[in-house]
């Protein structure tokens, strides 16, 4: 296989809306250049990411973790995640993190989110696996929780404390808070949102091109000019072409340094 494109570090061909076509998805991207993370969100499809990503030499690979929505129908089984990390094709915790998105949400509610991200983070380290960061409504206080994993960042700006690296994905927080989790360390992900929405514009114009990641967060999101239909990995190049007009740069560079940063942070 040739050397990818692109690379969709967060998509979910193993969620239902692909189950009967999910191969397919996979053969167009991969014929098309570009390679893909699938992303668990609990146990059943981290399995199934891990079972797409073994069927396929390379340009398939998997997450998993366990997702704050999740939380409260299935219990966090560290052995169970940690013998699915134990496979070579698993280059990543995630997604994993904080939703505060809810109406009714409780320190309570809060308070158990932080327990199972802190257990999966220390999991990772222990593993030596990056991390993928689900955040909505709660960007300070994962700053708050990362800063915690974070020693000696101030003398080596691109370097978490040992054994703790990763990504925000969908970022949709301010600049302030992208500086803070960039110094930190971290890379930051974007999606579909910014071929429609100009909320984003600034945090990509500020942001050096060698943190940016590129996502479709596939079936979600789907960017223009086909946000009617259902996403799909092959929509990369829509993400890809945002940055470059965003940025005021060429496709190609956005598309070789992104490759870079994903290779990089997730060693494929």
């Amino acid at each position: 296989m040739s050397k990818p494109i692109l690379i969709d570090t967060h998509t979910h061909v193993n969620f239902n809306p692909y189950k009967d076509d999910g191969d397919e998805v996979i053969h167009r991207a991969l014929k098309n250049g570009i390679w893909m993370i699938n992303v668990g969100s609990q146990y059943s499809t981290s399995k199934r990411a891990v079972d797409y990503a073994d069927k396929y030499k390379e340009g398939v690979y998997a997450a998993v973790g366990l997702h704050p929505s999740h939380i409260y129908n299935e219990k966090f089984d560290e052995a169970k995640y940690e013998e699915l990390l134990k496979n070579e094709k698993v280059v990543a915790l995630g997604e994993i993190g904080l939703d505060y998105g809810e109406d009714d949400m409780t320190e309570e509610t809060k308070d158990k989110q932080r327990d199972i991200f802190l257990q999966q983070v220390d999991l990772a380290r222990r593993m030596n696996k990056p991390v993928i960061f689900h955040c909505r409504k709660a960007y300070d206080d994962l700053i708050e929780l990362l800063i915690m994993f974070s020693v000696g960042c101030a003398h080596c700006p691109h370097a978490c404390a040992p054994g703790l690296r990763g990504m925000v994905h969908c970022f949709m927080g301010r600049w302030s808070q992208a500086e803070k989790l960039l110094e930190i360390g971290f890379y930051l992900s974007f999606n579909g949102l910014i071929t429609y929405a100009r909320d984003y514009d600034k945090v990509i114009e500020k942001m050096p091109l060698d943190r940016i990641l590129l996502e479709t967060d596939a079936p979600y999101l789907t960017p223009e000019p086909h946000r009617d239909r259902r996403n799909d990995p092959i929509n990369l190049k829509y993400i890809a072409e945002k940055i470059a007009e965003i940025k005021k740069i060429k496709f190609k560079d956005v598309a070789k340094q992104t490759t870079k940063n994903a290779r990089d942070l997730f060693r494929i």
